[in-house]
């Protein structure tokens, strides 16, 4: 169905459409630069109604993008959050556009005073291969909800995810509201150079830093939701089994390629053979084989197959015991592999893995666990497991990370009443719900007075007697 994709010889075509896209919708914006919630509402609800009427033509894009990519994670993972954030949109958006009145001190009155929450603009997001429709909907909704227009640029990898979800999008939107591009690394550096009101981009730091870069030139607001090395917490009491249950669904999810997924366990040494044994169990459960296993996801191309690889081998030259829970996969389906005496040598320590790789860090008491994730960059998200209150309040307090899920993984993303993003070498800003809304808006302060001007009294000349009385009463 998608195999005739024109999509990897159509760079230098969309570069060129690139520019003309972009002046249509800053134009489209100018005439109309304040849509209402009705008119917000209505987008919203014909993009519910799109998603939620060809989910299994997505499942099977996504799923050839992939080589093979279990259907009920596409709908766990993609179509279902999707749907609810929409649904969670629309059940606000009046609210949030209402102006925020905020109080006035007696120094400055009679006055009011109120934020105005206004469209940016043109906002322009750059989607990874591994939620492609996700990761595509989810900022989109906020951008829509905040009254804006939006170019989509589609990730490289997934070219059949990102023809059809042009032609779906085309159905419901004109291109001077909502448009998708592709392209190779060169159309992501012109789409990253164009002169956006604000630019999101989720993939790798390193790609981060040169949107960043190549954004500042305009002075372009930039969201950036990046990776880094996750870490899952074991306290010495947690029962076992519920830890590697929730830490194997977390990891294994779309095969590891996740940018929330555990990237390491930290488990006290006296009870690590017991948790590699409770982890093994868990994903056995979960997948009793990798051979024609329509619930395991296969890794999304050979090159990415080649880098965790080269993870294993590099990690097993340096000394590494390698720990694979199934026999050799095929079709991509990269078999899960627990990774056990690493150390920062190995590239498997350094790199954010996004795939089945799962290294075990032991650890003698829990303040060493606690610095062992301190000293190393700050994460997407951190995963902490234990029924102590005092010790979950002392990962809360001693800990920063983009998010934090306690006794679970991954599913605080799907919470639209929570903020989504990381902090330092994991990404800057917030979406998802109102924070997504107040991401793609300007909250514009308004000052209001009316005919009785009270401020007269400060007027030059100065060192009246009204003057001074106003010093002694304010300026204390």
């Amino acid at each position: 169905m998608f195999a005739d994709v024109p999509y990897l010889n159509q760079s230098s075509l969309e570069i060129e459409r690139l520019q003309s896209l972009f002046e249509r919708q800053r134009n489209a914006f100018q005439t109309h630069p304040s849509p209402n919630a009705e008119d917000r509402l209505q987008g919203l609800e014909a993009l519910h109604d799109l998603l939620a009427s060809h989910q299994q033509v997505l499942i099977e894009a996504i799923s050839e993008d992939f080589g093979h990519r279990s259907a009920d994670e596409t709908r766990l993972a993609e179509i279902m959050p999707s749907l609810h954030g929409i649904q969670h949109a629309k059940c606000h958006l009046r609210q949030w556009m209402k102006p925020s009145r905020r109080r006035v001190g007696m120094a400055f009155q009679p006055a009011k005073a109120k934020v105005v929450y206004q469209p940016l603009g043109v906002v322009g997001i750059i989607v990874p291969w591994n939620y492609p429709l996700y990761l595509a909907i989810g900022p989109l909704i906020g951008a829509l909800a905040a009254g804006n227009r939006v170019m989509l640029k589609m990730s490289e990898p997934t070219p059949a995810t990102g023809q059809l979800l042009k032609d779906l999008l085309a159905q419901i939107f004109p291109e001077d509201q909502v448009a998708v591009l592709f392209g190779d690394a060169d159309m992501g550096i012109a789409f990253s150079k164009l002169p956006f009101d604000h630019l999101l981009f989720t993939g790798s730091t390193s790609v981060g830093r040169q949107v960043m870069r190549a954004a500042a030139e305009n002075l372009t607001p930039v969201t950036l939701e990046l990776g880094g090395k996750s870490p899952a917490i074991v306290s010495v009491d947690v029962p076992l089994a519920d830890a590697a249950e929730r830490i194997a669904f977390g990891k294994t999810l779309n095969a590891g390629q996740t940018c929330v997924a555990p990237d390491y366990v930290l488990v006290p040494r006296r009870r690590l053979d017991q948790f590699v044994e409770a982890y093994r169990q868990a994903v056995r459960r979960f997948y009793p084989q990798l051979s024609d296993n329509p619930d395991y996801t296969s890794i999304i191309n050979q090159r990415q197959y080649g880098r965790l690889q080269g993870y294993l081998d590099d990690a097993q030259t340096k000394g590494a015991r390698l720990l694979p829970l199934f026999e050799q996969g095929h079709d991509r389906r990269m078999p899960h592999c627990l990774l056990l005496d690493v150390n920062d040598e190995m590239q498997v320590m350094q790199d954010e893995i996004f795939g089945p790789l799962l290294p075990i860090v032991p650890y003698d008491d829990f303040g060493q666990a606690l610095a062992y994730v301190t000293a190393r960059p700050r994460p997407l998200a951190l995963y902490y497991f234990g029924y102590d209150r005092a010790e979950q309040r002392r990962v809360l307090r001693d800990t920063h990370s983009g998010g934090v899920c306690l006794n679970d993984t991954l599913l605080h993303v799907a919470q639209h009443n929570l903020p989504f993003g990381g902090v330092g070498p994991s990404g800057m800003g917030h979406y998802h719900g109102h924070e997504g809304f107040l991401t793609f808006s300007k909250a514009k302060g308004v000052f209001i007075k009316q005919r009785f001007n009270a401020a007269r009294l400060i007027y030059p000349p100065y060192g009246k007697t009204l003057q001074k009385l106003v010093y002694k009463l304010f300026v204390r």
